[in-house]
């Protein structure tokens, strides 16, 4: 029954008395007492604040004792946290703000100017600075005040995590507080976390695994969580051994950009004892185990949490690892289980267009929490009984998964997921492109690049300077929304029914006999072919090579 399961409120509150370390963030240091007064003080003011409507709570916050003292307050109070991801702009923003109906913003001054001029929804007019006095003042008459009373169904949205799909915006996946405080558990359990560890928690706490994999194992532990507003690859290793970090959570590139930082002879003289994340670069996992000292424990999973995959030690490399026996690879055409894989001498996949199918699982889709106003996607996401994770596969006969990319329509770059639809938007409104298809190439490090191909509007020549001021200059653009590789054609694949073909394109890569550039750091240049053999070798050197044979 419902009423017997554990909430995140329950694990807030239980550490009411508790005089250990909670939080330490810049030269601010909190117990756990203290911790849990600001939680029940927001509690209240949130209370107090609730409008008409979903008790929806936007968070446009860097990480800090702020974020989790609202996600706690949240908690309490029994309200849903929206994560707002900064990195979004302009209509793009506004549109994931009312479509999660937020009706309360709480953000901070480095924020607020993102909100100019946005329509807000039911948040108009509601929008709260926590570096202002109007915070501190609202705040006030809450001090030391005991936590409210709530009737908290521990079913109901808590968390709205955005993440893309197959087309169009982003979705909000819906986190429940039973599932976030059990999630907890499974991961003490699993990585052998105590009261003892400090967790750096560095992440971006819009994201999933900044929540699912530090935030609530830490509280769940009774642990320290160290804040950082912001990974720093370079201030990585002094926070380690300032904090005396014990656990590090990452999703993405991180490990990529600490082992670009020069090495030193005492780089593993450090408290770190486990490193867990997700997508990390098979070559960068053992490097960094090897240079700092610590095992690294790396695995696939999703925020809406229908399937999950975990490394083994005999895990081969470029293998995500193994599933239990309800995770299956499945042609989406037909549903039909795809054969499985077979390799050459060399590793190379010999069949790729019939092992590759769709990873699902047999057993999840009733447990899934579904998207937030989204009932079109719930039912996509469970046809037919079956959790469809909408990311590529294929199985050897081994029984390990290795990952194939994702549907051709969204792509990850740097641990952020977003769809091509908006990206291809914004890419027709330059003045020489008549159509865009914008999809995922492989990174040599982790995860995806974006490319993107154009139809040229006839005689117009590709200006690199013109393009990258025209991306410059368009307010919505996401951050990790820039192609790194412009596709220049006259014309593109179709079908018969004039679909771009994404899968051809990405078959194709930068390898077309289209003119086709590449940014660096100066901006857009044209690819030659010893650009094109480069690649291939950073490839070759962090053992992805397979990846660019599927």
């Amino acid at each position: 029954m419902s009423e017997a399961l554990p909430t995140v409120r329950d694990l807030v509150l239980s550490r009411t008395e508790d005089d250990s370390p909670a939080m330490l963030f810049e030269h601010e240091r909190y117990t756990y007492r203290q911790f849990t007064a600001g939680c029940a003080a927001r509690a209240h003011l949130l209370a107090d604040l609730r409008a008409d409507g979903p008790f929806h709570v936007g968070a446009l916050l860097d990480n800090g004792p702020e974020y989790s003292m609202l996600l706690g307050g949240a908690a309490v109070a029994g309200a849903a946290v929206v994560g707002i991801n900064p990195t979004r702009q302009g209509a793009e923003l506004a549109r994931d703000i009312t479509h999660a109906d937020c009706s309360l913003i709480v953000t901070e001054s480095r924020h607020r100017k993102l909100l100019e001029g946005l329509d807000l929804g039911a948040a108009a007019g509601r929008v709260l600075d926590v570096d202002s006095p109007a915070w501190a003042a609202a705040l006030a008459p809450h001090a030391g005040a005991e936590p409210p009373l709530a009737d908290i169904d521990p079913l109901a949205p808590y968390l709205l995590l955005f993440t893309s799909g197959t087309t169009g915006d982003p979705k909000a996946a819906i986190c429940s507080q039973a599932r976030l405080a059990r999630i907890g558990q499974v991961m003490i359990e699993m990585r052998q976390l105590t009261r003892d560890d400090v967790f750096y928690q560095v992440m971006p706490m819009f994201h999933s695994n900044a929540l699912m994999a530090g935030w609530i194992p830490c509280l769940a532990a009774g642990g320290t969580a160290a804040f950082r507003r912001r990974f720093s690859a370079s201030g990585f290793l002094s926070d380690v051994r300032r904090f005396g970090v014990t656990y590090f959570n990452y999703v993405g590139k991180p490990l990529t950009y600490v082992l670009a930082t020069p090495e030193q002879p005492d780089d593993a003289v450090n408290p770190l004892r486990v490193v867990f994340g997700n997508e990390g670069a098979v070559h960068d996992l053992e490097r960094f185990a090897r240079r700092f000292g610590v095992p690294v424990q790396d695995s696939y999973g999703s925020t809406e949490g229908g399937v999950a995959v975990s490394r083994t030690p005999d895990t081969p490399p470029n293998a995500l690892g193994r599933a239990d026996e309800s995770v299956k690879v499945l042609d989406p055409d037909t549903g039909e289980e795809a054969p499985l894989a077979v390799f050459d001498d060399t590793g190379k996949l010999l069949n790729p267009d019939e092992a590759i199918g769709e990873l699902v699982s047999m057993a999840s889709a009733p447990t899934f929490e579904g998207y937030w106003n989204n009932p079109e996607a719930d039912e996509e996401r469970t046809r037919g009984g079956v959790y469809w994770s909408g990311d590529l596969a294929y199985r050897d006969a081994e029984g390990f998964v290795y990952f194939a990319g994702r549907n051709f329509d969204w792509l990850r770059v740097d641990g952020e997921n977003f769809a091509a639809a908006p990206v291809e938007r914004i890419l027709v409104r330059h003045p020489d492109i008549d159509l865009a298809a914008v999809y995922a190439v492989p990174s040599p490090t982790v995860g995806d690049d974006v490319m993107a191909a154009a139809v040229r509007r006839p005689g117009a020549a590709f200006d690199p300077e013109g393009f990258a001021g025209f991306l410059a200059g368009q307010d919505d653009l996401g951050t990790k929304w820039a192609p790194r590789y412009v596709r220049w054609a006259d014309a593109l694949p179709q079908t018969e029914t004039n679909k771009i073909l994404k899968r051809t394109l990405r078959r194709e890569r930068w390898e077309s006999d289209d003119e086709t550039w590449v940014r660096g750091v100066d901006g857009y240049r044209r690819l030659t072919p010893e650009d094109r053999d480069a690649i291939r070798a950073e490839f070759e050197a962090r053992g992805r090579l397979p990846v660019l044979d599927v």
